[in-house]
Order: structure tokens, then sequence, then C-alpha cells
């Protein structure tokens, strides 16, 4: 067990902080945010750590708990509970949640809350998991690199991931010290 694991199991009481669950418990970081910290992460149960990553799988009565989860005193569980609000597009919470200029601007930084735009470009992995910018992948088959002298080998991990936003279908990556671009069929999105 992490020392952030502990710290956040002595915060919460050893209880998701989302829907007080108190088995398969997860540290869940905040975007944009990737190092484990108290300021910036949450214990939750591991299922809704899925659904925050994968938005296709959210199941509303999974999180009921976010009545009460809104009100913490503690300002992660507060953007975690916004985004959720956001996405399952509870407007009634929404409007009593109350979130400094700096805490909403940490809120919307991942674009939940935003309307949904159909133009909008959403990449996706080869499973059909929806990538972020600094996501970690992992190449699922070998790649020639053109221009370059080496093969990309499957298997080989790629962090830090940038999304080329004109195109849902390439990321930039670097591979063996060399930053290419790299189709989203052929990448997998590692936890």
């Amino acid at each position: 067990m992490s020392v952030i694991e502990k710290k956040l199991k002595d915060r919460s009481g050893s209880v998701c902080e989302i829907s007080g669950a108190e088995h398969d418990l997860v540290v869940y970081t905040l975007l944009p945010h990737t190092a484990e910290s108290l300021e910036h992460s949450v214990l939750v149960a591991k299922h809704l750590k899925d659904q925050i990553e994968n938005p296709e799988t959210t199941d509303e009565k999974d999180w009921r708990g976010l009545s009460e989860s809104m009100w913490s005193e503690h300002l992660p569980v507060q953007i975690l509970s916004w985004r959720m609000l956001a996405r399952l597009k509870n407007n009634d919470l929404l409007d009593m949640m109350y979130l400094d200029e700096e805490a909403l601007e940490w809120a919307k930084a991942t674009g939940e809350g935003e309307e949904e735009d159909e133009n909008k470009i959403v990449h996706k992995d080869s499973n059909g998991v929806t990538l972020l910018d600094g996501d970690s992948v992992v190449l699922i088959k070998d790649l020639d690199v053109k221009g370059a002298t080496f093969t990309a080998k499957r298997g080989a991990a790629v962090h830090n991931i940038k999304l080329v936003w004109d195109d849902a279908n390439l990321i930039e990556g670097r591979v063996e010290n060399q930053s290419i671009y790299i189709l989203t069929q052929y990448v997998k999105k590692t936890k």
C-alpha cells in the first residue's frame, strides 16, 4: 500500500469517497495531475474508476453518492463530484455546488460539462477506450516507422501521448527517443 493510499484511507475512513463502498478501493488522481497526492487524488471503488476513465460505461445508479460527496470538505472529492454530475447532466445538484474560479477551472480541465459537439474529435484506442493527452499506451503490433531506421515493436510502451486535434485516428508519442505519429487503431490504453 502506497503512502498516499494510506493517507487517503485515513482521510476517508477506508471507504470510497464517492459511494461509501468498503471493498476494492483504488487511488484515482484527477487530471490534469498525474502524480498521486493528497491534494489531487481520491479513494474510489475500482468500478467507479473504470467508469471515470471510460465514459461510455458510466452507470448512473453507481453514482447515487454524489449528492453527499459534492459537499465533501476535500477539494479533489468536490472536483470529481462536479465532473461526474456534469457527465450525468444532473443540473439540479450542479446548480447547488459552489467552486471558486480556480477549482472550477480544474473541474472543467477534462471537458466534462461542456456541451456535446457532434463534430468533436474523440480519440479511441483499438478497444474503443477514449484517449486523453498524457495517457500511456502500448503498441499492439510491430509498426514500420517511415523516415526512420527502426521498427516500433509490439508491446512498446508510449507514455505521455499527445492527441492530434484535427485527426481522431492519430496520436503523437516518443518511441526509441523519437517523436512519431501513431494510428490509434494500433494502440491500447494502459491503466
